[in-house]
């Protein structure tokens, strides 16, 4: 027997014992040799006292409930007190549920949250995380679990070619003024050759981006991504750009580090190798990010990669490129992955906001949802997705901001040059030549005669 056909057996047993329970109350109250005086008399003290139900609850039942029971056995019998099973639809389609479930069995370490934000980014929405969370324990995935050997073997796991997994990490490096920088690396586990590094101002997505999207396009696509839950590797922008490259993102536990070992061991190694060099005096000499990012380069290339590594004896780049040539994505697939989505419905007028912009769409799509899709750092071009189908571009009908609240830009402005000008001083300048030109009247009067004294008057 199927487990489907189990549960709807379990459903009719439940059912069977609710209605013998419903008979068993009413049974006398039914008699249809009684008046309704006496009827009435016999329902108001079933409803007076308490009642253990067939599943050991002590239950209350309503004069109004028990006379509804009794008209509905006096019509139909036995089968009227039978609940009716559930009419209603389930509200989420079972296909989403059943990508949900699948996306469950490919990886049992994946939580109902991370579920629901793979399903997010390749639909556009998701049920909500309870939702998921009941279904994952209805249909037993929930006891789904990594065998309790595996992480004692994990630490000896190597991928068995390049690029088929990276596991990428953040380090945080020194301070450049009063400003404090940040490593993202990503690491290929058969080689440990290093994909992708770069130092930046911030942990967030944008730096990321900054690190992983020059890698992609020069080392090639791997087949799996392994981080761990930092913000920036469970934003929805990393999970589409691995879904539009067909890169499988896999999230670590969190408490459970397993599986970064490489990569924490070539932080250490930076530590000791690259980043104490960084003395105090010598980081006071470093002016800006490029600086630092070409010097952390020139390591990796001439010592890191050069030098054979303690653990499988060759050095990382030449046992990386043993398995080349690895294809690589074109610029516009490149450019798509990295572009940034978000969702909106389409107002009566046909517009659309995004971030204090507004965009006029496709008048047709009025109160459909739609996919924005924009370059995070120009919000004056959007593409327009409606049922994953490209829509069109957004015409821009009042921009307020340019880039995404995201995009900060790894530098600040330059503050404008000084003009020389001291408006206080001008107006002090132009207060004392006024002065100096007025007439003093009373200087040109000359002196005044005294004025006579009352008492010479008189």
């Amino acid at each position: 027997m199927s487990k489907a056909e189990e549960e709807q057996k379990t459903r009719r047993e439940r059912a069977q014992a609710i209605a013998l329970f419903r008979y068993m109350l009413i049974r006398e109250a039914a008699d249809a040799g009684l008046s309704a005086r006496q009827r009435g008399a016999m329902v108001r003290q079933i409803a007076a006292r308490p009642h253990v139900d067939p599943f050991g609850r002590r239950v209350r039942i309503s004069r109004w409930t028990l006379d509804r029971w009794i008209a509905a056995w006096h019509s139909g019998g036995f089968d009227a007190l039978v609940p009716s099973p559930r009419q209603s639809q389930p509200r989420t389609p079972g296909e989403v549920m059943q990508l949900a479930a699948a996306l469950k069995k490919e990886n049992p370490a994946r939580s109902a949250a991370q579920v629901q934000r793979i399903l997010r980014a390749e639909l556009g929405w998701a049920p909500d995380e309870r939702t998921l969370q009941r279904m994952f324990a209805r249909t037993g995935l929930t006891s789904l679990a990594v065998p309790e050997q595996a992480p004692s073997a994990f630490g000896r796991f190597e991928a068995s070619r390049p690029n088929e997994l990276w596991t990428g990490d953040a380090l945080h490096g020194i301070r450049l003024g009063s400003r404090k920088t940040y490593l993202f690396a990503f690491l290929d586990d058969h080689s440990r050759a290093i994909m992708a590094a770069r130092f930046g101002f911030s942990e967030d997505t944008v730096r990321l981006a900054a690190a992983l999207r020059p890698a992609l396009a020069a080392r090639g696509v791997p087949e799996y991504v392994y981080v761990d839950n930092g913000s920036a590797f469970v934003d929805a922008w990393l999970l589409r750009a691995c879904a539009k490259l067909g890169i499988k993102l896999v999230h670590s536990q969190p408490g459970r580090p397993e599986g970064r070992g490489k990569i924490e061991r070539f932080f250490r190694t930076v530590r000791d190798q690259f980043l104490v060099e960084l003395t105090e005096a010598k980081a006071a000499g470093i002016s800006d990010l490029e600086q630092l990012n070409r010097m952390f380069t020139a390591w990796v290339e001439t010592v890191y990669h050069a030098r054979p590594h303690s653990e499988t004896g060759q050095p990382p780049i030449a046992r990386w490129e043993a398995g080349a040539p690895f294809p690589v994505p074109g610029p516009s697939a490149l450019a798509e992955a990295f572009r940034w989505a978000e969702h909106r419905t389409v107002s009566k007028t046909g517009l659309v906001s995004l971030h204090g912009n507004s965009y006029q769409v496709d008048p047709c799509l009025t109160g459909q949802r739609v996919e924005l899709v924009f370059d995070p750092f120009d919000l004056t071009v959007l593409s327009v997705r409606a049922g994953g189908r490209d829509a069109g571009a957004a015409v821009p009908h009042q921009i307020t901001r340019h880039s995404h609240p995201k995009a900060r830009p790894e530098t600040p402005a330059e503050p404008p040059r000084p003009t020389g000008i001291d408006y206080l001083a001008l107006i002090d300048a132009q207060h004392t030549a006024a002065l100096a030109g007025r007439v003093n009247y009373a200087a040109l009067a000359g002196p005044q005669p005294p004025r006579p004294h009352q008492d010479d008057q008189q």
